[in-house]
């Protein structure tokens, strides 16, 4: 039987390169809106709008008030809770749209980054461009947005009844598992780059490199802490507290571990501490990174992370002598998820020097490969 040549399609190394490319810009995408929410959010809390809205309607709360009844409505809501009955009574409705629109601008935002996932991942994963080992990884961020928008319900619902605000324990979760996903985002998106690392480097750094970053997400919970109790308004003065290094008061609740989460004094000075220690870290990890490094890109990344750090105290201390003023407020929460987005990349890049690179598909292959078959 003669041997005739038949033609099937195989990707080309320029199509899985542009298919890593566009999924790599739509998790970076991804990741600023999850930015934008976590700003948004302390926006919300520093204006004492978050339980302006007092029900979870997923779907018919994507529409505002429309008109002048359906506000009269939604403040009636709101005037039943104790929010309203001890600290804001008396308020006019103008006064309450300001409030709702901080809220609802942050349920809307939530609502978007689902859209914005999942219609792009359902054209990416039917298109091909995203591998097969990567779907469910990728998947699991849909899912953690899910669960972040019940954590937040969570949170809400702890002011609704007996409390004028939220629970500081509840506010702490929301805001780290929302940097959780951050985090988790843009190291999927690292993995897609398409840059091969030169030289593989010492296992050492990336530890190192990935302890910088559970040290910045742990700072990040501390400081959700010290946010819900509003432990940023006393205590105003650097380096000292109530004049001392250590002040006095720093367990007198009982049981003793219940000062790290209810106790002013004791969380905002355990929040001192981590900064301290994130910058003591940070800037180790930079002169080991400097002095063992292959590759000097790499020494770069771990300064520009120690730079970042170095700035984000600064501002910290800053908001804290000012008695958080909102602007300050507001760029210390997001310079604290920019810290991470470096943390993040920089690991991410020392963990593909050390586990090995996929290997790079030819530069140009072509679009019709032929396969002999028997005729």
């Amino acid at each position: 039987m003669p041997l005739t040549a038949t033609y099937r399609s195989v990707p080309s190394a320029s199509a899985n390169a542009h298919g890593d490319r566009l999924v790599r810009i739509w998790l970076w995408v991804i990741a600023a809106f999850v930015f934008a929410m976590v700003v948004v959010g302390g926006a919300t809390r520093l204006t004492e709008s978050g339980l302006s809205i007092t029900e979870w309607k997923v779907i018919h709360g994507i529409l505002p008030p429309l008109t002048h009844a359906d506000w009269l409505v939604e403040f009636e809501k709101y005037k039943r809770i104790p929010e309203y009955q001890q600290i804001n009574k008396g308020m006019s409705l103008s006064d309450f749209q300001f409030i709702y629109w901080w809220e609802y601008g942050h349920r809307l935002l939530g609502r978007v980054i689902g859209f914005v996932f999942l219609l792009p991942f359902l054209w990416f994963a039917v298109r091909g461009y995203i591998r097969r080992d990567m779907l469910g990884r990728i998947g699991l961020l849909f899912v953690l947005g899910g669960i972040q928008g019940a954590i937040g319900w969570w949170m809400v619902a702890s002011g609704l009844t007996e409390r004028t605000d939220v629970s500081q324990y509840r506010l702490a979760t929301h805001l780290t598992f929302a940097c959780i996903i951050f985090a988790a985002t843009v190291w999927i998106a690292e993995g897609f780059r398409a840059v091969k690392p030169a030289l593989a480097e010492p296992a050492g750094l990336g530890t190192l490199a990935k302890a910088v970053v559970v040290l910045t997400l742990a700072q990040i919970f501390l400081g959700g802490l010290v946010a819900g109790l509003d432990a940023g308004t006393i205590y105003n003065t650097w380096p000292l507290m109530e004049g001392r290094l250590v002040p006095d008061g720093l367990l007198f609740q009982n049981p003793w571990w219940i000062n790290f989460f209810e106790n002013h004094m004791t969380v905002q000075f355990v929040h001192r501490i981590g900064a301290y220690t994130l910058f003591a870290l940070a800037f180790v990890q930079w002169m080991a990174v400097s002095a063992l490094a292959a590759d000097r890109a790499r020494a770069r990344a771990a300064g520009l992370v120690f730079g970042l750090v170095t700035v984000q105290a600064i501002v910290g201390i800053a908001t804290l002598v000012h008695v958080v003023p909102l602007g300050l407020a507001l760029v210390h929460q997001g310079l604290a998820v920019v810290v991470l987005a470096a943390a993040v990349v920089h690991a991410r890049r020392l963990h593909d020097s050390r586990a090995g690179w996929p290997a790079p598909v030819a530069a140009e292959a072509p679009a019709r490969a032929p396969v002999p078959t028997a005729v």
